[in-house]
């Protein structure tokens, strides 16, 4: 009997370690089935309902903090209002951080040997400091002037809905029934196009001798009267201060197969040879620069004035010297077409970036040096106007972006707070 109790428990353990082994054998295929399922609802244009769709599309956020007690449910907070109390206690806090100034020595220290701080930033962090901008096309559609769907519109679902009863489900049905391949057979097909682009995928050193070919070719050309990188591109993208490219590849990822071109620029030569050595850098479709926005006397532009449809300024006006900022402004006015545009994002005033400098930072007002020499200032909705304004552009948009930030691990919540504007050089007929 005892026997039998034993063979039977024998038995279960090995159907239980049978059943494991088919579960985990099965895991791996049922990812992969998952995964292309997710990819043909794309292709097919249907949403996915079953997919995370991640943080809210609206412009600026649309998660808004009503009940203070989920405030560590999301990383983000969108829209955050402060109580005159807050204003006061910030104020005051920039104040006192601001109280001890650098000597006027270190000033003309910090101001004459900027490029060379910011290059050694960019050597000693590489481009692993600042993560892709990947929110660029929502808060800025204009950088996709023929996008076939609107980056803020919101999707709206029916509730209570089934995917397996939907009408949905039944559109995706009729749909896949014309197409003569089941989800294997396209996980299949998925692996191998994957295997087949590892394949023929080459190397760095292929593609930077490529980018370097195609130079010496746009040097041949430029000896041409009227010749510029980009002139046969409808559409023509300016970054200003692309650092180690954080904007420049989710931006060639968009505009790759379009009549798109993108120019970018940087004062750090270390900045720029980040750009140009990056294996997703385009030379075809992308033109990478050295330039110093504030010595326009003796340097040049790789293209004409009245040539460009956006120019980007995301986190670089705020490192200029205050007493530059309007030559700058007024000189990238001039490089805009009629109705071109200025996207301009930057650090606002009393940001927690700022309120966390200690004394003996401050320069002058909002100004103030880091840690590592590089400086930065801390704007008003008003200054920003005031400034893009006299260089004759027209206000499209100035918002003061205010935002929880949450450390959910540390249970720490910080103010954030940005200025984003949009400024567009009038057409002829709004002159007159």
């Amino acid at each position: 009997m005892h026997f039998q109790d034993k063979q039977l428990q024998i038995e279960q353990v090995d159907n239980l370690q049978k059943r494991h082994f088919i579960q985990m054998k099965r895991r791996p295929q049922m990812a992969l089935i998952h995964t292309v399922s997710i990819a043909l609802l794309k292709k097919l244009g249907l949403h996915c309902r079953f997919q995370s769709t991640g943080r809210p599309t609206a412009p600026l956020g649309s998660r808004i903090l009503s009940d203070p007690s989920r405030v560590f449910e999301h990383n983000m907070w969108d829209h955050m209002q402060w109580t005159p109390e807050q204003e006061a206690l910030a104020r005051q806090k920039a104040e006192e951080n601001s109280s001890v100034k650098v000597s006027i020595e270190e000033q003309v220290k910090y101001d004459k040997d900027a490029c060379s701080y910011w290059n050694e930033f960019y050597r000693a962090h590489q481009n692993k400091f600042f993560k892709d901008r990947r929110w660029l096309f929502m808060e800025f559609p204009e950088l996709l002037p023929h996008r076939t769907h609107d980056c803020n519109e919101v999707v709206l679902e029916p509730e209570k809905t089934s995917i397996l009863f939907s009408p949905v489900c039944s559109q995706m049905q009729t749909k896949l029934d014309s197409v003569n391949k089941t989800h294997a057979e396209q996980a299949v097909e998925t692996v191998e196009k994957a295997e087949s682009v590892q394949r023929t995928r080459r190397t760095n050193d292929d593609m930077n001798l490529e980018h370097k070919g195609q130079d010496w070719k746009w040097m041949d050309r430029q000896k041409n009267q009227g010749y510029f990188p980009g002139i046969d591109f409808t559409f023509k993208i300016f970054e200003v201060g692309c650092g180690a490219g954080n904007s420049v590849f989710p931006i060639l990822s968009k505009i790759r197969d379009s009549s798109t071109f993108l120019y970018c620029c940087d004062f750090s030569t270390h900045a720029v040879h980040l750009v140009t050595c990056h294996p997703l850098y385009n030379a075809s479709q992308c033109h990478a620069f050295v330039h110093d926005m504030c010595d326009e006397a003796t340097s040049t532009y790789p293209f004409p004035d009245g040539s460009i449809d956006v120019i980007l300024l995301v986190f670089v006006l705020s490192s200029i010297h205050p007493e530059r900022m309007q030559m700058v402004i007024n000189r990238l006015s001039k490089l805009l077409k009629p109705g071109g545009m200025i996207l301009f994002r930057d650090y606002g005033r009393y940001d927690l970036s700022q309120l966390r400098l200690k004394k003996g930072r401050c320069l002058f007002g909002n100004f103030y040096v880091r840690g590592d020499g590089t400086c930065v200032y801390f704007f008003t909705n008003e200054e920003i106007a005031r400034i893009f304004i006299s260089a004759g552009l027209k206000e499209v948009q100035n918002v003061m972006d205010r935002r929880l930030q949450v450390n959910r691990k540390k249970k720490v919540a910080m103010h954030r707070v940005w200025v984003q504007c949009k400024y567009q050089k009038p057409f002829t007929k709004d002159l007159h």
